[in-house]
């Protein structure tokens, strides 16, 4: 079974961050992440 990377809480805390209007560039940096991990998620 694969696992999982990222928290269901870490995941929803960077939706809730996307939603309040903060960039994917911004979010991305902010949490160490490529830009394209986002849309993944």
């Amino acid at each position: 079974m694969k696992r999982q990377r990222y928290s269901e809480e870490k995941i929803i805390s960077i939706f809730k961050e996307h939603e309040a209007g903060a960039s994917v560039p911004d979010i991305a940096r902010r949490h160490g992440i490529a830009e394209n991990k986002i849309y993944s998620l």
